[in-house]
């Protein structure tokens, strides 16, 4: 597949995120970055690190789904942690390796889907065969019949007959005339106790390792089930994409999309900006960046499936930096995320845009939604302008939460018509400006009401 350039990864992002070019235009050369690095001679190509990202800016515009769409747009695997969730050793938290293990399993996971579902149709294929086989059990053995008079003219026209037989019972089967009968099937029962394992800071992997270690313990055993032909297909189709897929190929592709594809979104940086000042909290907080500044610069992590090289992972921070500055991060750490963007706060107008254009838009999901309880739900233009209004106010006079208000003003606006809607099937629906002010506006002029409900 032909790369995209970065005009065409902008384009993208526009489907789903309003506004925010600057930072937009940083993650689309970031990712075309990456393109570029693999047609270079192969000497200097390990030479050329990835350019980091910051991204500065509120809680709620978009930081994070720009991310999230980037990674889906380059299929790579993705991982979103928060910073704080990270204490430097010694400290009770989790290990900053763990990150790396999350996105190597991540990796793994959709690799293994990619190969399921490359081999389906031939699994289908075979599971139709075993499948035909126990509708039509091969014949028993007729050695010990063969000195008797006239088994010798049994052979090929028993052939030919079971032959046409299982070809009636495969159109049979294709046209799904048979989905009432029950077949006997031998289906895996591992049954073995469950053992929960408590580690502390730093453990995680020993959990997997040991958990593993006794699932290994116990043998899988066989038992026979009775189950109707459409979920015997099934089972026999999974049964036979394992046995198809070939693990090692898939660890292996994984280990090599992580080290050379990966994005880790490292949401909440700004509550780890600190130098350490001989006491307090900030001691830690330089701990958790001194741990972090290894992987970001470059090292090797052991994960159940083999080493991972973090060297040309792409790492996007982000964090709202109210209290704090990027520049109160340490200088090695500062050094590896050269590349700082600003992401606006939301403005009414963005409001507007937000819940009409993207493909994914806010009233286009409530209007389907309406429309399984036969419900034809429609929201006027004034309605909508009036509701991006309404959020812009609130953000203004409460916290701001950006675009994420949206989907609590929705919610309350519409929760009438979602409690009743299977009760009034049919009917049409016109959300317009008065009955928006009419369901939210006494809770706007009403600040503690709207503080904790809006």
């Amino acid at each position: 597949m032909q790369p995209y350039t970065p005009n065409q990864i902008v384009q993208e992002l526009d489907r789903y995120v309003i506004g925010q070019k600057a930072a937009k235009r940083a993650v689309a050369i970031a990712l075309r970055n990456r393109w570029r690095r693999q047609q270079v001679p192969e000497e200097l190509r390990d030479e050329i690190a990835p350019k980091n990202i910051i991204m500065i800016g509120p809680t709620g515009v978009g930081k994070t789904e720009i991310a999230r769409r980037l990674a889906k747009l380059s299929q790579a695997p993705f991982l979103k942690v928060e910073a704080s969730k990270f204490t430097e050793v010694g400290y009770v938290g989790r290990d900053v390796e763990s990150m790396v293990r999350d996105l190597t399993e991540l990796a793994v996971s959709m690799v293994k889907e990619e190969e399921l579902a490359r081999v389906q149709q031939r699994a289908r294929e075979v599971a139709e065969e075993r499948l035909l086989d126990l509708l039509l059990p091969p014949p028993p053995n007729v050695e010990k019949n063969a000195g008797e008079a006239g088994s010798g003219g049994a052979g090929p026209d028993t052939t030919e007959s079971r032959r046409e037989t299982r070809e009636k019972i495969r159109r049979l089967l294709r046209e799904g005339k048979l989905d009432e009968r029950l077949v006997e099937l031998e289906v895996t029962d591992r049954k073995f106790p469950i053992v929960e394992i408590f580690s502390g800071s730093g453990m995680e992997e020993m959990d997997v390792q040991i958990k593993d270690m006794f699932g290994n313990l116990f043998p899988k055993r066989r038992k026979r089930r009775k189950v109707k032909i459409p979920e015997a297909q099934e089972i026999l189709i999974q049964e036979e994409s394992q046995r198809l897929v070939d693990l090692d190929k898939v660890h292996k592709e994984a280990l090599s999309r992580v080290q050379q594809s990966g994005i880790v979104f490292l949401d909440e940086l700004d509550k780890i900006a600190g130098r350490e000042s001989g006491h307090g909290p900030d001691v830690s907080r330089e701990g958790v960046q001194r741990d972090l500044l290894p992987i970001v610069e470059g090292s090797t992590v052991n994960t159940k499936y083999g080493m991972v090289r973090t060297d040309h992972i792409l790492f996007i921070a982000a964090g709202a930096f109210h209290m704090t500055k990027p520049s109160d991060l340490i200088p090695e750490l500062q050094g590896r995320f050269p590349i700082r963007v600003e992401l606006h706060s939301l403005t009414a107008k963005d409001f507007v845009r937000i819940l009409t254009e993207p493909e994914n838009a806010l009233v286009l999901q409530y209007v389907e939604m309406m429309k399984t309880e036969g419900v034809d739900l429609s929201f006027t233009g004034d309605a909508i302008e009036r509701i991006a209004h309404l959020a812009q106010e609130v953000n203004s006079r409460t916290e701001d939460i950006g675009a994420r208000r949206l989907y609590t003003i929705m919610e309350k606006l519409v929760e009438d018509i979602s409690f009743e809607a299977p009760e009034r099937k049919g009917e049409k629906i016109v959300i317009d400006a008065a009955y928006v002010d009419g369901r939210l506006q006494a809770l706007i002029r009403d600040q503690d009401l709207s503080r904790y409900i809006l």
